[in-house]
This record gives structure tokens, C-alpha cells and sequence, in this order.
């Protein structure tokens, strides 16, 4: 779902949906899972006592003994987000924001009949940064234990998200001097929107993304074997030493756009087409 330019200014909107009963809007949520850990805890004043994101939900505390109706949540744009209602006894609301929400300051209101009792503001806003990279034949300790997928001619990449809001995985793609690139002259796959070329370990599949919640970090790895030599491929091992560069890209579900990062390759020489090293450095 897409914002559209509020007809009003951004104060007025909030003043609006402060104190207007907006009953049966709900907010635009994305379609991702729904993550693991919590991002830290904003501490509030006022109505508010703490604002965390954990996995791809916003969770808001509300103050004790403090009367509250309902909490909206307003996009960056000044447009409702979304509405939740308070039950009685009750001091937390919580907010689906999936991985596709449009990152920015969103701001919280508190409202009691017609009149607001308070707002506080939260930025949502991915920060998905590579770590490392390397190849299972080189690093087997960096891939995993007990599947029969094979290790060797897998890749992984370790991640953090360093922002203030989740986002999404949604393909791994290996671009250039590889054997097997994502693109055209190896697995084809970087068109396919229903392809992602991440391998999940526990069910031993190809999975469709992997959400990252703000503050932590995790590794995923490739399917499609981009490392593996064979007849056709890209690359293949030669009598003289071979060079160049690729370039690992995620796409990602936020709207933040997509991260990749530029390496350099050496092949070593060897008289069998899939006998030779591989070593990868950071461009």
C-alpha cells in the first residue's frame, strides 16, 4: 500500500486524528515473518511508558493509571497508519508493521473520547549492513551442521540490522566472475520473483525471505550453489590463474532499497575444471 499526500499539514493531521473516532481503519501491515528479537526500548513520558519494535510489531506500554480509549498510529506522511482500542485493565497496544511499512518518523497518539492525551514519536528505519561473506569450501566452520545440502560450494553472508526498524531478505543474488552468477550464463534466477536463493537449514529448503528485526544480526546462506565448478559454468579452473570481481546483493523488502557490496576473486591454476582455490577479498 502507497501514501498519498495529505490534503493538511502534518500538525493538523495529528490534532485530527486525535480526536476524531476513525472506527473500522486499519493500518497497512507487510506480509513477512514475523522475527525473533526486539530492537531497544524507547523510553516515553506522559501516556506513554515504552515503545519497542520486537521482530516486525510495534509494541507500545502505556502508563499506569493513566485513562486511555485508543491509540493511533500515524505514518510519516501524516496519514493513519493504522487505530488499536484499549481494553479495560489493559496498558499495551500493538502495531503489525511488517518489513514493506514506509520508514520514517511515525508518531503515536493518545486519545481519551474527543480529546488527546498525549503523543510520542518512533522512527522505523531499516539499516541492513553485510558483515562478512566467504564459501564453505574455505570457511566450513561458518556454514551449517546436519543437512545434506551440500556446504562446499555454498556461500554465507552474516548481517546486522543497525536501524530502527525490521526489514526483510528477499534474495540473495551473486552477480559477475562467479561459476554459477544469479544472472544469465548460470542459475537465472535473479528475475524469478518467486525465487530467493536462501537456504534455510531447518527445513533444509529454499525459503522465501528472512526477516531481521532492528538491532541484531544473523547469517544466512545460498542455495543455488554459486561456488560449484562444472562444464558450463561461468568459470572454470584453467592451467593460468584467473581474477575478477562480483557483486553480492540483497534485496530487501523495505523501501530503502537494496544493500550489495563488491568483491574481488582469485581463482588459482589447476589442470582439472574444478580442482583450483578460490580467494575472495573486499573491494
Amino acid at each position: 500500500m502507497t501514501d498519498s499526500p495529505p490534503p493538511i499539514d502534518r500538525r493538523t493531521a495529528l490534532r485530527a486524528l486525535g480526536s476524531l473516532t476513525l472506527a473500522g481503519v486499519a493500518g497497512c501491515t507487510g506480509t513477512q515473518n514475523s522475527g525473533t528479537s526486539s530492537s531497544s526500548t524507547t523510553s516515553t513520558s506522559g501516556p506513554f511508558a515504552t515503545v519497542d519494535v520486537q521482530g516486525t510489531t510495534l509494541v507500545v506500554d502505556l502508563a499506569s493509571g493513566v485513562d486511555v480509549e485508543h491509540v493511533n498510529l500515524v505514518k510519516p506522511s501524516g496519514s493513519l497508519f493504522g487505530k488499536r482500542g484499549v481494553a479495560k485493565g489493559a496498558s499495551r497496544v500493538t502495531f503489525d508493521v511488517g518489513t514493506t511499512y514506509t520508514p520514517g518518523e511515525y508518531t503515536l497518539v493518545a486519545v481519551n473520547g474527543d480529546q488527546t492525551i498525549g503523543t510520542t514519536t518512533r522512527a522505523l528505519r531499516p539499516d541492513l549492513q553485510i558483515l562478512e561473506m566467504g564459501i564453505g569450501r574455505n570457511q566450513p566452520a561458518k556454514m551449517w551442521n546436519g543437512t545434506e545440502h551440500r556446504t562446499g560450494v555454498e556461500a554465507f553472508v552474516s548481517v546486522a540490522n543497525r536501524g530502527s526498524g525490521p526489514t526483510a531478505i528477499t534474495k540473495l543474488l551473486f552477480m559477475g566472475f562467479v561459476p554459477y552468477p544469479s544472472g544469465e550464463n548460470g542459475t537465472s534466477y535473479a528475475d524469478q520473483t518467486d525465487v530467493s536463493g536462501i537456504y534455510n537449514p531447518e527445513s533444509d529448503s529454499e525459503v522465501q525471505d528472512v526477516v531481521i528485526p532492528p538491532g541484531t544480526q544473523t547469517t544466512i546462506y545460498s542455495y543455488r550453489a554459486p561456488f560449484a565448478f562444472g562444464p558450463g559454468a561461468n568459470v572454470t579452473c584453467t592451467d593460468q590463474q584467473q581474477e575478477g570481481t562480483f557483486r553480492l546483493i540483497l534485496e530487501t523488502g523495505s523501501r530503502e532499497g537494496n544493500v550489495s557490496q563488491t568483491y574481488s576473486i582469485h581463482y588459482s591454476a589447476s589442470e582439472q575444471l574444478h580442482n583450483c582455490s578460490i580467494t575472495i577479498g573486499e573491494n
